[in-house]
C-alpha cells in the first residue's frame, strides 16, 4: 500500500522489542539486552521484584510446530545457565537472587500479537 512502511526488522528482533516494552510495563528494569559471549547469548537481563533476571525471548508466528516455551530445552537452558554464571561473575553479582524467566511472543488466530512471561521458567542443575 502507498504510503505504508515495510517493516525490515528480523522477526527474532521485533519479538524481543515487544518483550522489552511488555516486560518494562510490568516493573522489569532492563539492565542490558543481547548480552553475548563466545559461548553463548542472553536475550534481555533485568531487575524484578528484587531479583536479577535472566530471560530468553522466543518468537513464532504459529504455534503449528509446538510452543516457544518448550523450544528452550535442556541445551539452551545449559547454555543460558553459562552465560548467566559469566554475567555475574563479571558485574560481581555473586550474592544477588537470581532467576530465568522465558517470553513468549505469538500471534493469536485473530492476528493479534501475544506476550506470555514464564517467570521462573527453569532452575540450574548445579
Amino acid at each position: 500500500m502507498a504510503g505504508e512502511k515495510k517493516n525490515t526488522m528480523p522477526l527474532g528482533r521485533r519479538g524481543e522489542e515487544l518483550a522489552a516494552r511488555h516486560l518494562a510495563q510490568q516493573g522489569y528494569r532492563i539492565l542490558a539486552r543481547n548480552y553475548r559471549r563466545r559461548f553463548g547469548e542472553i536475550d534481555i537481563i533485568a531487575r524484578h521484584r528484587g531479583q536479577l533476571v535472566f530471560i530468553e525471548v522466543k518468537t513464532r508466528l504459529s504455534t503449528r510446530y509446538g510452543s516457544p516455551f518448550a523450544a528452550v530445552d535442556r541445551r539452551k537452558q545449559h547454555q543460558l545457565v553459562r552465560v548467566a554464571t559469566d554475567y555475574i561473575a563479571r558485574h560481581h553479582l555473586e550474592d544477588e537472587v537470581a532467576r530465568f524467566d522465558v517470553v513468549a511472543v505469538t500471534r493469536d488466530r485473530d492476528g493479534r500479537t501475544r506476550v506470555d512471561v514464564l517467570e521462573d521458567a527453569f532452575h540450574p542443575d548445579y
